[in-house]
């Protein structure tokens, strides 16, 4: 069965490297271009299996995002990973502690970014 990931990221490049990362039909992905579209989008798609996003776009940024989605009770579950170039310890830690399952640093390796999302809606 696919299992369906959202991208969200203001860089058409970044959404089409990570679309190929997880090419193969093992999942659809589904692509955003900021905070506040990914965020409509997760309320629209309840059938998502993880969300992987940026953390600096215009309107929304990521961390906003992940925030305003993780005090909604129906998405505490829905594993988001931050795919960004910012490496900074205050930004992993204020992830983490609003939910975020993974921080993973651009440029990305495709099979490790592949690997984390297997590994993360692997019922």
């Amino acid at each position: 069965m696919t299992k369906r990931v959202l991208v969200v990221d203001d860089s058409a490049t970044v959404r089409q490297q990570v679309r190929a990362a997880l090419g193969g039909g093992e999942f659809d992905v589904v692509e955003a271009i900021d905070g506040s579209e990914g965020a409509e989008t997760i309320d629209r798609l309840l059938d998502l299996a993880a969300v992987i996003c940026d953390v600096n776009m215009p309107r929304m940024g990521g961390l906003e995002m992940l925030e305003a989605i993780k005090r909604d009770p129906k998405h505490t579950a829905l594993p988001i990973v931050m795919l960004t170039t910012e490496g900074q310890h205050e930004l992993v830690q204020r992830a983490k502690a609003a939910g975020a399952k993974g921080w993973i640093v651009k440029p990305f390796k495709p099979d490790l970014l592949l690997a984390a999302i297997r590994k993360l809606t692997t019922t």
